[in-house]
């Protein structure tokens, strides 16, 4: 970025082409959640999307995809950044990191905002490493943060033996032997009727585990609307699904959206062979990360923590107040509900 660029005040613009803006979100490095058929999803289902960019100058700093869901009366609505906003990084230039700093671009995004809409809070949580991301005195840490901030993510820049080496070594046996169970066979999820299959032992896995879910059609539309960068995989034992993953990836990213497996799918412990299994395929194709989807004290948390010796802490969620912001955060029970319906993405 030129000198003059640095010191240029920064400009947001919407974004309405779905190409550029898919294409922006890739060449920054943005989360899969940043990208416009995860906004389409939402706005299927109770949100609305609308996408801006970030300038300096000509030089391009940040883009923004930012969901809003309207709330009652004169609380207006509640805006949410899903692992954004997309930061340009210093590889993404000649020169040293770009500026103005990070938090100058989520200032930029909170105040387009707040003069576009009345809005009880716009709350961002950026794909990038805790304290990387320094915000001013106008934010505060989000009382219901939407995506848990502690993840597990693995670098697929390493080769896959390094990648089984990180283990534990339980894993490594677990996932060596379920690869080696003749029974199991794992494939791609390619049509509706795969996927309902699947959605039915997501069904029971939620039943055993006691988490709510959307509707189907939720799934189904997410399937249709990210297209190519929502693969799913399943294991199937005698033509049934045993075990399903479903993730969402970008160019430099691939992020666990949903999972589950049945009885069997337990006994033959499918889920190692099958989350190994994505894990490569994000790796052939040249994804530089596999997130774990988040890490919060449960036993899928440990089951997930065997994939690797380290975690890892994101930025976290962070919300800039606006008018009501206090009877949202301490008064209504909708914040609750709103923020809960995220957390099932």
């Amino acid at each position: 970025m030129s000198p003059e660029a640095s010191r240029a005040p920064l400009t947001v613009v919407p974004c309405t082409d779905r190409a550029q803006w898919d294409d922006t979100v890739n060449a920054l490095g943005g989360h899969p959640l940043q990208l416009w058929g995860w906004g389409d999803l939402k706005s299927a289902h109770r949100w609305s999307a609308e996408r801006v960019l970030v300038h300096a100058g000509d030089a391009m700093v940040g883009a923004c995809q930012l969901l809003t869901r309207s709330l009652p009366g004169p609380l207006g609505g509640f805006v949410y950044a899903p692992r954004g906003p997309v930061l340009a990084r210093a590889s993404d230039s000649d020169g040293p990191a770009p500026e103005p700093a990070p938090g100058a671009v989520a200032d930029a995004v909170a105040d387009y905002v707040r003069g576009s809409r009345r809005a009880v809070a716009v709350s961002i949580e950026p794909d990038e490493d805790a304290g990387d991301v320094p915000l001013g005195p106008d934010w505060r840490a989000a009382q219901t943060p939407v995506l848990p901030a502690r993840t597990l993510i693995l670098d697929l820049r390493q080769s896959e033996d390094a990648l089984l080496a990180d283990m534990s070594k339980k894993h490594r046996q677990y996932v060596r032997k379920s690869a080696r169970e003749e029974s199991l066979e794992i494939r791609a999820v390619e049509t509706a009727e795969q996927l309902d299959a699947c959605l039915e032992v997501y069904r029971e896995t939620s039943e055993r585990a006691d988490f709510g879910l959307h509707e189907d059609s939720y799934y189904h539309d997410a399937f249709t609307m990210l297209g190519d960068d929502a693969p799913v995989w399943a294991s199937y034992v005698d033509g049934k699904p045993v075990a399903f993953l479903f993730l969402a990836k970008s160019a430099r990213t691939s992020f666990e959206l949903y999972g589950g497996m049945n009885d069997t799918g337990q006994r033959l412990r499918a889920n190692y062979a099958l989350k190994w299994h994505a894990i490569r395929a994000m790796r052939e194709l040249g994804i530089e990360r596999y997130d774990f989807g988040g890490l919060i004290n449960d036993g899928v948390t440990t089951f997930k923590t065997g994939f690797a010796s380290h975690e890892n802490l994101l930025a976290g969620s962070w919300d800039r107040p606006g008018p009501g912001y206090r009877i949202w955060t301490e008064g209504l029970p909708l914040a609750k509900r709103v923020v809960r319906a995220l957390r099932r993405r």
